[in-house]
């Protein structure tokens, strides 16, 4: 090894490995590309990982622990009310969808089977933390997964719309909050007084507070 140059860590090929999913999509994860982009050899990789098929499940592992399983921690760790806690969650994965560039790619290559399960896994997890977060809105089981679908429906469709139209989302820091507020009123509309307190008006507290 060259004088001074770092010895590559497994999570330096895990990076790369997202870096090139995020341009290329999954079939960029191959082993010599990505040595090149870290200027080192194949030797390198194969000291870290037995094969290509290792290196993308490493990647989809980390790309789910960002995107989802820190969330979830977050959310399921947070002193707010229900409305708070929904208002954080929207607000988390608006960021999310409009810098995470792996996940419009992932959902592109679905039909591979390691995509295929992170993905389920992905979704599964996220539905059922918006469906708690409905529940404890006040809404009956059913209601709170119809919401949930919903909300995820439109996560889904923002992430798209960050990705492929550029100037179509609210860009100002008004307009977003706007824009955040509306999607509450929408999705806690008959929230539960009793249960969760008044979402619009958690929220109204919120914006002037940021203010």
């Amino acid at each position: 090894m060259p004088e001074g140059k770092r010895r590559l860590a497994r999570e330096d090929w895990v990076e790369a490995a997202l870096a090139a999913v995020a341009e290329g999509g999954v079939a960029a994860v191959a082993v010599e590309p990505i040595a090149a982009r870290l200027g080192t050899t194949k030797g390198s990789f194969y000291w870290h990982f037995p094969n290509r098929a290792a290196l993308l499940e490493a990647a989809l592992a980390a790309w789910e622990e960002r995107t989802t399983t820190a969330v979830i921690d977050e959310i399921a760790n947070a002193t707010e009310d229900p409305a708070g806690q929904l208002r954080t969650l929207i607000v988390r994965v608006i960021e999310a969808a409009e810098g995470d560039r792996v996940g419009p790619a992932l959902l592109a290559a679905a039909g591979q089977p390691a995509v295929a399960r992170a993905i389920d896994r992905v979704t599964r997890a996220r539905v059922g933390l918006i469906v708690t977060v409905f529940s404890r809105l006040g809404f009956p089981l059913a209601e709170a997964r119809s919401r949930a679908l919903l909300a995820y429906s439109a996560y889904l469709g923002h992430a798209q719309l960050a990705h492929s139209t550029e100037g179509v989302l609210p860009d100002t820091a008004a307009d977003r909050r706007a824009y955040l507020g509306d999607v509450m009123s929408v999705l806690t509309a008959g929230a539960r007084p009793g249960t969760a307190g008044n979402a619009r008006t958690a929220d109204a507290r919120r914006r002037t507070s940021d203010n």
